[in-house]
């Protein structure tokens, strides 16, 4: 059942055909680099103007705007924690942001959404405990609810996609 509903590709997030893309922004929502300067650069301006609007967002937390010039209709940004070691409760506010972003595909009818590897970057969460809190949430998720019918994950680099496909046939979800 799962391995139907979730997608693993090494590739562009910003041009995924989906009705949501998770962007991993940052506090302010107003751009930045990797994941959140494309998705901005793509978007086009209208993107900054509604986001200058949300005041900003907590890390763990998500708020929504539309996608502009990008496929999807949305966009969810989503704070990552900093890695700082592990003792600063950065496993939990991770799980907090595919929880958060789920709940808001589920409130905006959301059936498809694609998310990128948050925090791995240089934000420097370990990948493989980002992979693995990012499936997990997902799943239990679809426990209580399966309004979203196909979450995709978007890997950047071929270590990362990688990393997913070897998480996923651990915890079970491909084969």
């Amino acid at each position: 059942m799962e391995q139907n509903r979730i997608a693993v590709i090494e590739g562009d997030i910003t041009i995924q055909q989906v009705d949501a893309i998770v962007n991993a922004a940052n506090n302010s929502l107003l751009g930045g680099g990797g994941v959140d300067g494309a998705i901005h650069r793509a978007a086009g301006s209208e993107l900054y103007e509604e986001c200058k609007k949300l005041n900003g967002c907590e890390t763990g937390d998500a708020k929504i705007t539309k996608g502009y010039k990008l496929p999807a209709k949305w966009v969810i940004h989503t704070v990552g924690p900093i890695w700082q070691g592990g003792n600063y409760k950065e496993d939990e506010l991770l799980a907090s942001c595919y929880r958060r972003c789920l709940e808001l595909a589920e409130k905006n009818n959301i059936r498809t959404i694609a998310f990128p590897a948050i925090s791995t970057g240089v934000y420097g969460f370990p990948l493989e405990r980002a992979t693995k809190i990012a499936v997990t949430e997902v799943r239990k998720f679809w426990q209580r609810n399966t309004s979203i019918e196909q979450v995709t994950f978007v890997c950047f680099s071929k270590a990362a996609y990688e990393c997913y496909l070897k998480v996923m046939k651990e915890i079970g979800v491909m084969n």
